[in-house]
């Protein structure tokens, strides 16, 4: 198991970095397979263009899996030969948030977290997991917002905590905060 964790903020590059780390992992071993698990839900036209120039970007060499809420069981089906990204947590909290909605509750978020760490930490997978980092900015007003960014912040703490690497992304580039150094690719 290899777990790789880039956060940042929004448009900081941090998936398109992500992809191509990947790439290059998946290149140092042709038998390895390319996957690219996206959270994101297509609830309005803008976010429907999103998914669609990310998969543009993306090509035909990845294996893609549309994941909102059920990571853990994808997770768990990942061998050693898979290489996978996951774009991103943020988005996987955000959506368990909404489906449960009001009923939502810390130790509900608490433990979908605890499921996905130790999915994660099982895997004999190579791992590029993505993450926003929004606890940078003003804490907004009401009970579910601030519910979200509290466990966006404690999700990403435990996934750090068991990553082998953690890259910090801004403006397009990578600060190394655990492991290893980063690479340098070419912007686009």
């Amino acid at each position: 198991m290899t777990v790789h964790f880039l956060l940042g903020g929004a448009r900081s590059g941090k998936s398109s970095y992500a992809e191509q780390l990947a790439l290059a992992c998946k290149a140092q071993s042709q038998s390895k397979q390319l996957h690219y698990i996206a959270t994101a839900v297509a609830f309005d036209d803008e976010m429907r263009r999103r998914i669609e120039l990310h998969q543009e970007r993306r090509g035909t060499q990845w294996h893609n899996h549309e994941e909102p809420t059920e990571l853990v069981s994808l997770i768990e089906k990942f061998s050693v030969q898979d290489v996978v990204l996951i774009d991103c947590f943020t988005l996987w909290m955000n959506n368990i948030i909404y489906n449960n909605g009001d009923t939502a509750t810390t130790e509900m978020i608490d433990a979908q977290v605890k499921q996905l760490v130790l999915a994660l930490s099982r895997s004999p997978a190579t791992y590029y997991c993505v993450s926003n980092e929004v606890g940078l900015g003003i804490v907004p007003l009401g009970e579910v917002t601030r519910l979200y960014v509290d466990h966006a912040g404690w999700m990403n703490q435990a996934i750090a905590k068991v990553a082998d690497t953690v890259t910090f992304m801004a403006a397009g580039l990578p600060l190394a905060m655990k492991g290893g150094p980063v690479e340098e690719f070419p912007h686009d």
